[in-house]
């Protein structure tokens, strides 16, 4: 058993460990999932300006992904979509309408230069072996803006979730200069489907938020949805609205879906209703209104972490300092190895070294020559020269050594100086290069697919029981004994709404509060059905009357049912030999009492008012009012009680009430 336990836990953990690392979890770098990476350097690898077929592009990816075409095809898909990194042409379906993407083997997409500028480095990317080692691919890009924010993510891993929602590109790469700087900064969801955003609850993308379609309600008869919540298209929506007026909790006559480019759904509605009375109703039971719970989960330094949205950005804003820094040391060595070698070229053909290995006879006796000749202008180069140098001057044609431009020599090097002056003013001012170049960034999405959608705006979430109507009939067939608003014969009880709670109770003297019920059998012997509302029932008073068996004796209780467990059922009468003989909600009432004609009896009726008696708790005893044997009762409710010797109280019948 220790083995097996072992076993189990050793494979699951590696397990859980792949899924959050390799499949689900972002990483905090670049933001992209594995597949999502690979699909990245895929493109990169095949980058010639051109477009590609993204069939192509996705066999090309199984390289590196060993998880099925199908994956990729798809990731590639909503990656094209946020039209960030991947340029499309053809049909890569419609998000508003949830329409798909056309087969890989139609549609063909390129990478867009924002993507070379962001995320291709490759002196500075780790790299792998690919899953069967015949290849490399990147750890994480070097990332310069944190993608995770801009595109948003959703992932589910073994024993996690990550919910990170989509923020406006443009407001990222503001908050960044704003964090480079020092200053504070905020940075809230932006969805492309537009919608209105409450982020009263946002918490810094740890809290959740709640989504609004914009409706626009200018027709007193007619409404139109111009704008859908995050993540859900006009399908959905249609078959919500369809789903709430079956149910009837809508009147509309017709809908209709008119969206393409942009969302343009025509809610019809029915005769005497109007736009403004059903608004309410469509944000409480219909997709116009969701509530969005996040998880900002990601990958850091190899571990799952959660991380604020504003931790998240401040992270990438120094990020991208270290990663220019890291790029611009490059860029000066590069410069450097260059100017050493236009140092070299000139002394080598101006000072006519090449000349000292025309005698020699043998390779080393070259190389030495080459070494001592340039060995009096050390001073002037960059770095010592080494055996790669030489080699390099060896092999420079005789053609060109005959027309080598001194002046043109010169002028490269004054360039590659002046190249070197640049990377160091740069280093010496890290923070304004890195404002510098996100403002580049900036200038590179200035268009109108990255101007804000979402309009942000406080409102209250729509309760769906305040807005429900109580138009569902709740019907009591006393010959089967059920109960509920989907019974079609029988007496009516209440008019009640889905979100309704009914207090009942049955002839065997136990009450219990279930939910307003479409068919539920409760029983053929229901004395009383209402609402289980605590307010309402603060102004009913139950009066009990009940019978001990054996010896026949007649109690009284009187009492209110204030507090319950749903769907529990409690007593009404004490524990014993006990039945039911009466229930009456009557605030006062004359109980007369007959009995049963017997020798020496002379008193046959007495009358009993209900207001004699003090309200209890439910669970107290009744008080006994008859100790004979009953013959019938009468009950008659009291609508005045005045109780004077000469006044008798007014009466009417009960069936009167």
């Amino acid at each position: 058993m220790g083995e097996a336990q072992s076993i189990f836990k050793d494979n699951f953990l590696e397990y859980a460990s792949y899924v959050i690392k390799e499949r689900a979890i972002p990483d905090l770098v670049d933001g992209f999932k594995p597949v999502q990476r690979r699909i990245i350097h895929t493109l990169f690898e095949m980058d010639d300006g051109k477009f590609h077929k993204v069939a192509n592009v996705v066999g090309w990816s199984m390289r590196y992904h060993p998880h099925g075409d199908a994956s990729i095809y798809e990731a590639l898909v909503n990656l094209a979509n946020f039209d960030l990194f991947i340029e499309r042409q053809g049909n890569f379906g419609n998000s508003l309408t949830g329409d798909s993407a056309a087969a890989a083997r139609y549609i063909e997409c390129r990478l867009l230069p924002f993507a070379k500028k962001v995320l291709y480095n490759p002196e500075l990317t780790e790299y792998i072996d690919s899953y069967d080692g015949r290849n490399k691919e990147p750890v994480a890009f070097p990332a310069k803006i944190p993608v995770v924010l801009i595109q948003g993510v959703s992932g589910i891993a073994v024993g996690m979730r990550t919910d990170i929602l989509p923020h406006n590109a443009i407001e990222v790469l503001d908050a960044m200069q704003a964090a480079l700087k020092g200053e504070t900064f905020t940075l809230y969801p932006d969805f492309p489907g537009g919608g209105i955003i409450d982020v009263e609850d946002y918490n810094d993308g740890r809290g959740s938020v709640s989504v609004r379609a914009k409706l626009n309600t200018s027709d007193p008869k007619r409404i139109i949805i111009e704008e859908l919540p995050f993540d859900v298209t006009s399908e959905m929506m249609i078959h919500s609205i369809e789903d709430a007026a079956k149910k009837g909790r809508l009147k509309i006559s017709s809908i209709n879906d008119y969206t393409a480019e942009s969302v343009n759904i025509e809610i019809n509605l029915a005769r005497n209703t109007y736009a403004q009375e059903i608004v309410d109703a469509l944000y409480a039971y219909t997709r116009c209104e969701t509530k969005l719970s996040l998880e900002p989960l990601v990958i850091k330094e190899n571990m799952p972490t959660v991380m604020g949205v504003s931790e998240i950005l401040s992270w990438h804003a120094t990020h991208l300092v270290d990663v220019l820094k890291a790029e611009l040391i490059l860029e000066r060595g590069h410069l450097m190895d260059k100017l050493h070698a236009r140092t070299l070229e000139r002394i080598f053909i101006e000072e006519r070294i090449y000349k000292r290995i025309e005698t020699k006879k043998s390779a080393e006796d070259v190389i030495k020559a080459v070494y001592s000749g340039l060995k009096p202008f050390a001073e002037l180069l960059v770095r010592a020269v080494d055996d790669e140098d030489v080699e390099r001057l060896l092999k420079i044609p005789i053609r060109r050594i005959s027309l080598f431009d001194i002046e043109k020599n010169k002028e490269e090097i004054e360039e590659i100086n002046a190249a070197i002056m640049a990377v160091d003013a740069k280093l010496a001012d890290l923070i304004g290069y890195a404002l510098s170049y996100v403002d580049e960034l900036k200038s590179m999405l200035k268009t109108k697919e990255h101007r804000r959608k979402s309009t942000i705006k406080t409102f209250e979430l729509v309760d769906v029981k305040e807005v429900a109507e109580r138009n569902l009939a709740v019907r009591y067939d006393s010959s089967n004994g059920y109960l509920g608003y989907g019974v079609k014969s029988g007496v009516l009880q209440v008019e009640a709404s889905q979100f309704d709670r009914l207090l009942v109770i049955r002839k065997d003297g136990t009450y219990q509060v279930i939910d307003a019920p479409e068919k539920e059998f409760v029983g053929k012997g229901m004395l009383y059905c209402g609402f289980a509302d605590k307010e309402l029932l603060k102004d009913i008073t139950f009066t009990v009357i009940y019978q001990e068996k054996t010896y026949k004796y007649l109690f009284l209780k009187r009492c209110q049912i204030l507090s319950w467990q749903l769907k529990k059922a409690y007593p009404l009468l004490p524990e014993g030999n006990f039945k039911l003989v009466k229930l009456s909600t009557f605030e006062n009432a004359e109980l007369a009492i007959s009995y049963k004609p017997k020798p020496g009896l002379r008193i046959l009726e007495e009358k009993v008012y209900f207001s004699d008696y003090l309200v209890k708790g439910v669970r107290a005893g009744g008080v006994r009012i008859a100790v004979k044997e009953v013959a019938s009762l009468r009950l008659r409710a009291v609508k005045e009680v005045v109780r004077s010797d000469n006044e008798q109280p007014t009466l009417f019948d009960e069936e009167q009430m």
